[in-house]
């Protein structure tokens, strides 16, 4: 169990903190041996006093055109998995309670339910959630090795071991008709449940997976069984595997074997060597595999017909989500799209840690429209002037889980002790037209390229911000007599000129190069596609 919690501390903490600069709590003394603890009878009393504001919440919910936000009225609860039910009920797990919450919007009101079994005062990262259709809520819990299920019916729990060898992470969750699948981050394995059980002792079935030493990531389901994840080491690359489960499991029954080679049941295919984070995947309806590398501001298409795989790339996060005051970023820092899911619509959405977003990419339009969360927390950020006070407006929430209900994408918010709901029927206020949606270059030389930024907003004014943002450094937007930022008027529109210069040493292939307008709280942009010959 140590190695264990070392292990997660390390990653989670890489996942959480890593960037171009450290973060200090400003009037926190390191050399203090017992920190202040002020007895609220809350689950705050779980943070030293210095810690409340960076794991409790900052501030109160917010919301802007597009995201609407709701406080849960337990003080620092730290939700982090989240689903909805068939009736438009949200359910969500309090990481730092160990209970369930069920939010109700039409009502707009929460109800928590009390985890009798939960170990007074603990914590536990709950990842993954999934709502069966018997009522029933199965989530992950890391820090016991358990499997969870809430039923919404009875309103009771029920604990369930999860098969663990030494070092275990259960992680993402899906319950797949009969059965439930789990992801052992740490593990390195598949596990395969009957959903049918109850209590400690748990029929299961671990595929491990084909890469030793590494970590098994986030999984998806495609239309006929397939099983794809991703096998990785960190900054050292991995493989996309794909999974017949069907077979895999037939032959089980057959056999009358636990295990059997799985390397009859499995293809490989070696990740680019750009993508180094695939935390999130999912599959879309036409089959191809997106990725989500949560060590960029890319997340990635892959096409099993072809085996090509396409690299996509967010906007910068704005200022306000790092704030930068003490200077000390030099470069831009990234947008660390999280998970990554497929709606009815078609249309691929994940999550952008450290830019606060949610965001939402159709592969048909090849738009992209990224919503930012009002809510953020500046603990998280270099949002400290010097003086020990905080900026109103910079940090970040800690988006870390989303689900899909229509139209409208809802997440929790864990450092900020919010849920929220981004409705994306709603209108935008801008459109995005290329002249071109694609463009042949050589490497070394350039070419023009336009685009035109029109208001459909019945304000009288829009400060627009342009997004030039290119996969890869050898690629570069050159902007022509245009500012980056200028107010525009409503109704009107306003064309844009570039040209995108390539390196001599420019490697031959297929890019994606975005383009766009950054809003206050909503970015809207188009990919042109560069083919370098």
């Amino acid at each position: 169990m140590k190695k264990k919690g070392v292990a997660v501390t390390i990653f989670f903490g890489f996942i959480l903190l890593s960037s171009t600069i450290m973060l200090v709590l400003p009037g926190v003394d390191p050399s203090a041996s017992t920190p202040e603890l002020t007895v609220t009878g809350t689950p705050a009393d779980n943070f030293p006093d210095e810690q409340r504001s960076q794991f409790c919440g900052s501030s109160d919910a917010k919301s802007t055109t597009f995201v609407q936000e709701f406080s849960i009225p337990t003080l620092c609860t730290n939700p982090l998995a989240i689903v909805t039910d068939y009736d438009g009920n949200v359910w969500f797990a309090e990481t730092n309670t160990g209970k369930i919450s069920k939010f109700d919007p039409v009502l707009e009101t929460f109800t928590e339910y009390e985890n009798l079994l939960w170990p007074q005062g603990a914590r536990s990262m709950m990842w993954g959630m999934d709502y069966a259709p018997d009522g029933s809520i199965w989530y992950t819990d890391e820090s016991y090795n358990s499997i969870w299920k809430f039923s919404t019916i009875d309103e009771t729990y029920d604990r369930l071991s999860y098969p663990s060898e030494g070092d275990s992470l259960p992680q993402k969750l899906l319950v797949d008709g009969s059965q439930i699948i789990v992801n052992d981050f740490t593990g390195n394995k598949l596990t395969f449940l009957d959903p049918n059980q109850s209590g400690e002792e748990v029929n299961y079935l671990s595929i491990p997976s084909p890469t030793d030493d590494s970590v098994t990531a986030d999984f998806a389901v495609d239309a006929n069984d397939n099983v794809w994840y991703t096998n990785w080491l960190y900054q050292q690359g991995g493989v996309l595997i794909k999974f017949d489960q069907n077979d895999y499991l037939n032959a089980v029954v057959t056999s009358g074997e636990q295990y059997l080679p799985l390397i009859d049941y499995i293809e490989i295919y070696r990740l680019p060597v750009t993508l180094l984070t695939p935390n999130g995947i999912a599959v879309a309806d036409d089959g191809t595999v997106w990725m989500a590398d949560t060590t960029s501001s890319s997340f990635f298409n892959f096409d099993p017909v072809t085996e090509n795989f396409v690299q996509y790339v967010t906007s910068d996060p704005m200022l306000s989500t790092y704030g930068n005051q003490t200077g000390v970023v030099k470069t831009t820092p990234i947008s660390r799209p999280y998970w990554i899911e497929s709606d009815d619509l078609g249309r691929i959405v994940f999550n952008e840690q450290t830019a606060n977003n949610i965001s939402v990419m159709d592969p048909k339009s090849q738009s992209l429209v990224e919503y930012h969360v009002p809510s953020k927390n500046p603990n998280w950020a270099d949002c400290d002037p010097g003086t020990g006070m905080m900026l109103a407006d910079c940090g970040v929430a800690q988006i870390f889980d989303f689900t899909i209900d229509g139209e409208k994408i809802w997440f929790t918010e864990w450092a900020e002790n919010n849920i929220g709901v981004v409705d994306t029927s709603i209108p935008l206020p801008l459109e995005i037209q290329l002249t071109s949606a694609s463009l042949t270059i050589t490497p070394g030389n350039s070419k023009p390229v336009d685009f035109v930024v029109s208001s459909l907003s019945q304000k009288d004014l829009l400060g627009v911000s342009l997004i030039l943002s290119s996969t890869h450094d050898f690629l570069n937007i050159e902007l022509v007599d245009a500012p980056e930022t200028f107010q525009l008027d409503s109704d009107a529109s306003r064309p844009i000129s570039l040209i995108i210069n390539t390196a001599e040493d420019t490697i031959p292939g297929t890019y994606k190069v975005l383009v766009g307008a950054q809003l206050s709280d909503v970015a809207i942009s188009k990919y042109l596609t560069v083919t370098i010959e």
